[in-house]
């Protein structure tokens, strides 16, 4: 009786360790440390089943294991019995199993998670999340670009999960979103703070071609370079530097987009102010070149006060040359205030006025009729330009070349580069005009002809009998007689009836200095002796005739 008692008490037993529920595979169990050793802890997870687990799985990214025997841990069950006869368990599925129930449930309410970054990847880097790895884009670590990510690793902060699928096993994260929505509170309450004109302390943080960024403590203002000075600033770096901390003013500050506008100057006086007292019409500066332009250059007359010269008013004789080329940046200069308009902050100045004006000064030095040298520095189909003193020029139209010939054909004796002299004719100053004649140079004509005036009776010799007249010369001057001023009578108006070499006395009826010719007349030469003969012998009326009175007027001349 006794031993079929026992037999079926173990039989029981045996019935109900086969009833008893075996864990299953893949799922997360609990266990108990009975030993370390060799690396290793050797955990019981009940059901006469142990399996052993690396330490390092019980560590935190960056730190050592923290894990004693006796300790009750949850483990990861992947299979029952391995090759060794144990069951094969492992800790950190055991934790990602557990990290993604928690970060699921974090990214369904948009909550924050706290995470380490321990690795550097390709295109960002790897966070533990307390059992999961997430992947942080390198655009995701910071506001700005982290050129050095070191004093981030390890570091346990906070996260914002912007994706996640448990499938496949993906997670992406977030720091710069907590930072950015960090910045935003504090941005908010700083500029709460600040009123437009309020005088504030900031550090430089950034410095760019058009401005700085200053730190007004968590909030960013921009320091447009315009407003750095009153004066002109080509390079904000002239007067910041990083990290420097500026009295700045509050100019403008737009709560919608939270941007803040900053000025340095209008912290100090206003130099225009004064500008219409400091600086009278007419009167002379000297000025620094600031800016060079097509149309002309900026002079600086003080600190925030600068003044444009326009290109027609920077020299008298370069009128279609580039500033660039008569004055240079950093160049100082002497100019005239022309114009101030202190509504619009603009002065006009003049560098030419500075200077005597060169057709003003030649006009007086050079007076009409004078001789002078220079030379031909351009040839065009209407004369020449002959170079003169002080970069003017003056020019011997065509007609003014020569007495002999057509000026066209005269042009040909003349180069670039040729010393030519000439007359004075003309000086217009308001035309900036200088006429100059070649021929005038030649004065046998005044010298023949000196005494002679229209009416005089004078004796020439026939050079050149024509079918037209008969050219005659006088003192070296030649003329031309034309045929109907050979004789008051028509019959003897007769080239042919004169000889080379006959002397003819001839009445002067014109006198040109300009064409260099003689106006002559030998039919003028008879009515003017006739028109005496009447005068003095009697007239017509009194019954006289016209050959008694000349006959007696030549009688009177023979005795």
């Amino acid at each position: 009786m006794a031993t079929n008692a026992s037999m079926d008490e173990f039989e029981a037993l045996l019935n109900e360790s086969f009833e008893m529920d075996t864990p299953d595979e893949g799922s997360v169990v609990k266990g108990k440390v009975l030993a370390i050793e060799a690396g290793q802890a050797i955990i019981d997870i009940g059901y006469k089943m142990e399996g052993r687990i690396d330490l390092k799985e019980f560590a935190e990214p960056g730190e050592s294991a923290k894990i004693e025997v006796g300790d009750e841990v949850e483990v990861f069950l992947d299979r029952v019995e391995n090759a060794r006869g144990e069951a094969s368990i492992s800790r950190d599925k055991a934790r990602r199993e557990e990290a993604w129930d928690r970060l699921e449930k974090a990214y369904a309410d948009e909550e924050r998670v706290e995470g380490a970054i321990f690795g550097r990847v390709k295109g960002g880097f790897t966070v533990d999340l307390g059992g999961a790895v997430a992947f942080l884009p390198g655009s995701q670590v910071d506001v700005r670009p982290v050129r050095d990510a070191g004093p981030l690793m390890g570091l346990k902060q906070p996260f914002q999960i912007l994706k996640m699928d448990r499938r496949r096993g993906n997670i992406v994260v977030s720091r710069r979103a907590i930072l950015e929505e960090s910045r935003a509170e504090q941005r908010a309450e700083v500029i709460g703070n600040l009123t437009e004109g309020q005088a504030v302390d900031g550090v430089v943080k950034n410095i760019t071609e058009y401005g700085a960024f200053v730190d007004l403590g968590g909030v960013d203002g921009l320091l447009h370079v315009t407003d750095m000075a009153w004066r002109r600033v080509n390079d904000p770096r002239e007067i910041l530097s990083i990290g420097e901390t500026v009295k700045v003013q509050v100019i403008k500050i737009n709560k919608e987009t939270h941007r803040i506008s900053l000025g340095m100057k209008q912290l100090q006086d206003d130099p225009w102010e004064a500008v219409a007292n400091k600086y009278a019409l007419d009167s002379t500066h000297t000025g620094r070149v600031t800016n060079i332009t097509d149309y002309g250059a900026f002079v600086e007359l003080e600190p925030g006060v600068e003044g444009l010269v326009h290109v027609s008013e920077m020299s008298w004789t370069k009128k279609n040359v580039h500033p660039g080329k008569i004055v240079s940046t950093s160049q100082e200069v002497e100019v005239m205030v022309l114009e101030i308009d202190s509504a619009k902050r603009r002065v006009s100045l003049g560098l030419k006025q500075t200077q005597r004006n060169p057709w003003e000064v030649f006009a007086e030095n050079n007076p009409v009729g004078k001789e002078i040298e220079g030379e031909v520095k351009n040839i065009t189909e209407f004369g020449l330009f002959v170079g003169l003193e002080n970069d003017i020029d003056g020019m011997v139209h065509l007609s003014d070349i020569t007495w002999d010939g057509r000026g066209e054909d005269a042009l040909g004796d003349f180069r670039k580069g040729d010393m030519v002299k000439a007359v004075v004719t003309e000086v217009d100053v308001e035309k900036e005009r200088i006429s100059l004649s070649i021929k005038a140079l030649d004065g046998s004509f005044d010298t023949a002809v000196d005494g002679v005036k229209r009416g005089s009776i004078i004796t020439v010799e026939v050079t050149s009998i024509e079918d037209g007249g008969i050219e005659v010369e006088y003192e070296g001057a030649k003329s031309f007689i034309r045929r109907s001023d050979l004789s008051r009578d028509r019959a003897e108006q007769r080239p042919e009836r004169f000889g080379v070499g006959d002397k003819l006395d001839v009445r002067v009826t014109n006198v040109d200095a300009k064409t260099r010719r003689l106006g002559l007349s030998i039919k003028a030469r008879e009515i003017a002796e006739e028109k005496e003969a009447v005068e003095q012998y009697g007239s017509s009326d009194s019954g006289a005739s016209l050959g008694d009175i000349l006959g007696a007027a030549l009688k009177s001349d023979d005795e």
